[in-house]
């Protein structure tokens, strides 16, 4: 069985106490204590605290208003009800301002005491409970840009091997390609200006082309296994980092 509700009720007349206890009984899942006056109230709440408090408007001595205030400055999250026979628009604007969940006006019925607090309860635990749904999303919302985070960073680590490699194997046929493409330029230049005065330009150039070519072919293997290298230390200084 669930805990049971503790509810205040402040009424000089009390018949209205009585009510109270009668609506909301323990097989409803209430407890309901009384007080006489504000001054009462205000210490049976620093003995503990109550779930819901209903306060008359108009008492002796202090009012229900005050009371209001001082209940939600001890504690905010506490919903309170005011009971009310003086249904003035200045009285419940001053209750407003106090911060009061609901009214009630005198004469009371047992479908008004239950539905008054059956609402005022709800309406507080909706307001505790989003707050901490939202603080769930937003943790879940952390936890999954790490583990994206972690992934990316992993898949950098594993693929940085494949990328250096990949690089190894094609750069020396890209360096066989670029031996061709000079060797070929060489050539078209050198048959395209056989009797011009730049004839042994043009032949060195022909015969310079394969030997450039070669140290290309020989180079870039040793260029990628440095991108090598090179990939896999940046990969390891970002998992670093997010760790």
């Amino acid at each position: 069985m669930s805990a049971l509700r503790k509810v205040l009720v402040v009424d000089d007349d009390p018949v209205v106490g009585t009510s109270f206890k009668r609506v909301l009984c323990k097989d409803k899942g209430y407890v309901v204590i009384t007080a006489q006056n504000a001054a009462e109230a205000l210490e049976r709440i620093r003995e503990q605290a109550y779930d819901l408090v209903f306060t008359d408007i108009k008492m002796p001595g202090m009012d229900g208003v005050e009371l209001t205030e001082r209940v939600k400055a001890r504690q905010p999250w506490t919903p309170v009800v005011i009971i009310t026979g003086y249904g003035t628009l200045a009285n419940e604007q001053r209750a407003k301002a106090a911060g009061v969940s609901d009214f009630m006006h005198k004469p009371l019925s047992p479908e008004m005491i239950e539905e008054s607090a059956s609402h005022a309860l709800d309406k507080t635990e909706a307001a505790l409970v989003l707050p901490q749904q939202a603080k769930v999303a937003e943790a879940v919302h952390i936890e999954m840009t790490e583990a994206r985070s972690h992934f990316k960073t992993s898949a950098l680590l594993l693929a940085a091997p494949l990328m250096g490699l990949a690089y190894a194997l094609l750069l020396p046929v890209i360096g066989l390609a670029m031996l061709a493409w000079f060797g070929g330029r060489a050539l078209f230049e050198v048959l395209a200006k056989m009797e011009t005065r730049g004839r042994v330009k043009d032949i060195a150039l022909f015969l310079a082309a394969p030997f450039i070519g070669l140290v290309y072919a020989l180079m870039l293997p040793a260029v990628g296994l440095g991108m090598l290298f090179w990939v896999g230390w940046q990969a390891l200084k970002a998992k670093a980092v997010v760790e």
